[in-house]
């Protein structure tokens, strides 16, 4: 059974910010206040070109299983990504803010009211991947 859920319509960046977090705990934002613990995560730092660090995180998320690139653009990534088990469909954006070197993250998923953890897990994979080929 798949349990895809509908897509957001709240997705994209409106003045420089991502969508906020639901209530409920099954999201994560760098957007979020700092003082939020459930939904608040660092952004991404980034100290090469915007454009390498574009190429850098498309190349990390297209190496991630089940994930599927839905939209791009010169500071702007949409991708979702798909459970194993279950096929719950996660909902994942980054936003470069090319004035700070900062690329803003929100990972939620689309159905269910917890995720053990799997959208902050998944943000802290892809940062880890990001800044090793940012180094390289």
């Amino acid at each position: 059974m798949i349990f895809s859920g509908t897509k957001p319509d709240n997705l994209g960046v409106n003045d420089g910010k991502l969508a906020d977090c639901p209530n409920s705990p099954n999201c994560v934002s760098s957007q979020s206040p700092s003082s939020d613990e459930t939904h608040f995560i660092q952004p991404l730092k980034y100290s090469s070109t915007t454009e390498k660090a574009l190429t850098d995180l498309k190349n990390v998320i297209e190496s991630e299983d089940r994930t599927k690139m839905i939209e791009e653009s010169s500071d702007y990534l949409y991708a979702e990504f798909k459970t194993a088990l279950m096929g719950f469909v996660d909902d994942v954006e980054f936003y470069l803010d090319s004035s700070t070197n900062t690329i803003h993250v929100r990972s939620a998923s689309r159905l269910g009211q917890s995720d053990l953890g799997v959208n902050r897990k998944r943000i802290e994979t892809i940062r880890t991947k990001f800044n090793q080929m940012q180094s390289s």
